[in-house]
């Protein structure tokens, strides 16, 4: 069972900030919600890890992406047989994601996730 912090404005304004910040990152490199929303909502919202990869997950639900994807077609940069392929694995992969997930003690998944985006921010510097 997850608790819910009070909605007051502060928090509000700070999901509306988060959403915005994320929803630009993605539509301009591709990333997702898990290197901004899940480390935003930990620090400026001290939110639990396992509460903050379920609401960036949760946020999934609403296809925040078809207007970027729009774009992307319209450029044609868009491949719509790999996106359907990945999409339809993304299902059954954030399933089992969010069972390993929860059964991680928080401290440990906050060091699994601090390691797995530091290890691809080095291979990104690094890489030619």
């Amino acid at each position: 069972m997850s608790t819910k912090p009070p909605m007051d404005l502060t928090i509000i304004i700070t999901l509306l900030i988060i959403g915005l910040i994320a929803g630009f990152a993605s539509g301009l490199v591709g990333i997702g919600g898990g290197i901004i929303i899940v480390p935003a909502l930990i620090y400026f919202l001290s939110i639990s890890q396992h509460q903050a990869q379920g609401i960036s997950i949760g946020m999934l639900l609403i296809p925040v992406g078809f207007l970027a994807a729009i774009n992307y077609y319209k450029a044609g940069q868009f491949n719509m047989k790999y996106s359907l392929i990945i999409g339809a694995t993304f299902i059954a992969g954030a399933w089992l994601g969010s069972k390993v997930s929860l059964s991680i003690d928080q401290q440990l998944m906050k060091r699994i996730f601090g390691v797995f985006v530091m290890l691809i921010a080095l291979k990104m510097i690094f890489s030619k």
